[in-house]
């Protein structure tokens, strides 16, 4: 089984404040972790998986290589004995698209990391601007070329729904991170946070974050562009922390715990909803079945409320994505 061991290093080096962002809500966490923090994460962790359990240590919530070169190596070292002794796999990490050279990539290469992932965002340079993010649309391409030609494994995260963003938009990054190589991505709808300059033009009425639907359906659109072009999803929605649960830093915008499976429920209704009325049995992957059946049950409610006797089968035969019908 493949387990990741989260350390979150909440905006360290990272000086832009994109007009989205606090740390200190999103990630539950305003201080970065000294190097005896991280060592005794990673062996709380470890006491929990089995020795058969492929484990990748992940660095998240920051701008990693932001940090100095020698940062960085303190950091490594925490991880390396667990390397050598084969216990932890490899090294994930996120960062921003300027903070990628030679010089940065060498010293990852040596130290392990085998996965980074870029924020994104948006590939629209319109959007990237009123954003404020720093960098441009050029800067992901540049840095997504070189990490590819240092064989890393490239993931581009992107959101939905920012200030100047439209469906069109956001399908258009999507596919523009397929084209850029990327093996793996996460898709975060925009959420108004406390403290921010979005939660300002919130107040003054010049920024309305998307529902809950209309996110379902934008990233419903956005997550077939990936699913058909074989780029993996690692997360659909903000990682709730206790800020955002509780509401405290949260002001408006499409949260909900179950989101993943709110939108992939909904992919499986559209499959669904054109069935003839006489089925009696629909089979699907063992890995399918919550999403066919649907969010609270609601595609199994809409099938039978035509056919009273229709019921949802498990069968390891049928491809996942598809279904059977008896």
């Amino acid at each position: 089984m493949h387990c990741n061991i989260p350390v979150f290093i909440p905006q360290l080096a990272c000086p832009h404040a994109c007009i989205y962002c606090n740390q200190r809500y999103i990630s539950g966490q305003i201080t970065a972790p000294s190097l005896q923090e991280v060592k005794t994460t990673i062996d709380t962790y470890l006491s929990t998986l089995s020795e058969d359990d492929e484990v990748e240590l992940a660095f998240f919530g920051g701008s990693f290589t932001g940090l100095s070169i020698e940062e960085q190596n303190n950091y490594f070292s925490v991880v390396k004995p667990y390397i050598n002794s084969g216990r932890i796999k490899s090294i994930r990490l996120s960062t921003r698209p300027d903070y990628i050279d030679e010089q940065i990539l060498d010293n990852l290469k040596a130290n392990r990391v085998e996965d980074i992932e870029l924020g994104a965002q948006s590939l629209c340079d319109e959007v990237l601007l009123y954003s404020q993010r720093g960098h441009t649309c050029g800067d992901v391409e540049r840095a997504s070329q070189l990490i590819n030609s240092y064989d890393f494994n490239l993931g581009l995260q992107m959101m939905i729904g920012l200030p100047l963003d439209t469906k069109e938009r956001s399908v258009a990054t999507a596919k523009k991170i397929v084209s850029l190589g990327a093996k793996t991505t996460r898709i975060y709808p925009t959420l108004v946070i406390d403290r921010t300059v979005l939660a300002k033009l919130y107040r003054e009425g010049k920024y309305q974050p998307l529902d809950t639907e209309q996110a379902i359906d934008w990233t419903k659109d956005v997550y077939k562009v990936f699913a058909e072009a074989g780029v993996k999803v690692l997360r659909v929605g903000l990682h709730p922390s206790k800020d955002i649960l509780s509401g405290k830093g949260f002001l408006a915008g499409p949260f909900h715990v179950s989101f993943f499976e709110l939108v992939l429920s909904s992919i499986w209704k559209d499959k669904l909803s054109s069935l003839p009325k006489d089925v009696s049995e629909i089979y699907v992957n063992p890995s399918d079945i919550n999403y066919a059946v649907g969010y609270g049950s609601s595609n199994k409610k809409m099938l039978q409320a035509i056919n009273p006797k229709i019921k949802f089968l498990q069968s390891s035969q049928v491809p996942k994505g598809d279904f059977l019908l008896r």
